[in-house]
């Protein structure tokens, strides 16, 4: 673990922790493109139940969520946090604690929101959290932008991962997040995950490890649903839980963009919803169609295994 340790913080030199590798000093306080510094910013943490089911079960989901993101969605429903910086500099003690706090309140894993910027911090309070007795399983809760050298140092620590799969196009990527190259290291970092932990297994309800992808219906059909179902299918498995989130909503800077400048519709929903069953796909989760038309918080349908 403590080799692991000096490999995370190793890349933050010349900050290779996303794939945009800015190059900066991270540990003399150099600023890149996510605007992370040398000390993790959390906004909040605490016992999270909007989670898909066999993540938050009875007693919650234990989510750290962090300050700062290296994507820049423009629809970001979490901007304040991702983009505008909201939140409080912890020391890795601090983080320990949080940790240990979550699973003393009987919470289900240990969610790490947007960790990629904070990785070798959050991997050294993860030591120091196991040496005081954290058991939980850790979940790597990403939107789905790796680099392959940060998994590698990941490789037998994460339990669960949980990335997104934001788009098949490459032109939408840079479009509305900034990220001209995401599909291609998506995929090849969507693999490693799966390499890594496998199909989600689930123990009397509730997730103890492998990986569950999200993917967001868009307007308009610009994420490309389609090849992302394929990939998931054919170059992982059939059996890969997806969550098919229906929650789109314009928020932070949509409006400036007309084609997703409004909620998707129940046809594009069910569209999205056909391709999945066309890719092949076994195991996910819906929403039900008040989200679409409705409400901001999701809601899952009572069968958890069936597209």
């Amino acid at each position: 673990m403590n080799n692991k340790i000096k490999k995370a913080y190793k890349l933050m030199e010349k900050c290779e922790l996303c794939p945009r590798r800015c190059g900066v000093n991270r540990l003399k306080g150099q600023i890149g493109f996510c605007k992370a510094g040398l000390l993790p910013m959390v906004s909040s943490f605490h016992a999270h139940f909007g989670e898909e089911p066999p993540i938050s079960g009875h007693n919650g989901s234990g989510t750290i969520f962090f300050t700062h993101c290296s994507l820049r969605c423009v629809f970001c429903q979490n901007h304040p946090i991702s983009q505008l910086g909201s939140g409080k500099e912890v020391s890795v003690e601090e983080l320990a604690g949080m940790m240990l706090k979550l699973e003393a309140e009987g919470c289900h894993n240990i969610n790490f929101v947007t960790l990629t910027h904070y990785m070798p911090q959050v991997l050294e309070a993860v030591f120091i959290a196991r040496e005081k007795g954290l058991k939980a399983p850790l979940v790597y809760n990403c939107g789905g932008y790796e680099s392959m050298e940060a998994l590698g140092i990941l490789d037998g620590i994460i339990d669960i991962y949980m990335p997104d799969m934001k788009y098949s196009d490459n032109m939408s990527a840079k479009k509305y997040s900034n990220a001209p190259d995401y599909f291609e290291i998506n995929k090849i970092a969507v693999r490693e995950m799966y390499r890594q932990a496998g199909d989600l297994k689930i123990e009397r309800g509730i997730a103890k490890k492998g990986i569950l992808i999200r993917h967001l219906v868009l307007p308009e059909n610009l994420a490309g649903s389609q090849k992302i179902f394929e990939f998931i299918a054919n170059e992982l498995s059939p059996d890969t839980y997806v969550n098919i989130m229906a929650q789109y909503y314009p928020c932070h800077l949509a409006n400036k963009f007309p084609e997703i400048d409004r909620r998707i519709n129940v046809r594009e929903y069910m569209e999205a919803i056909r391709l999945a069953e066309k890719a092949g796909l076994k195991n996910g989760f819906r929403q039900v169609m008040s989200t679409i038309k409705r409400k901001r918080v999701p809601e899952w349908t009572d069968n958890l295994k069936e597209l």
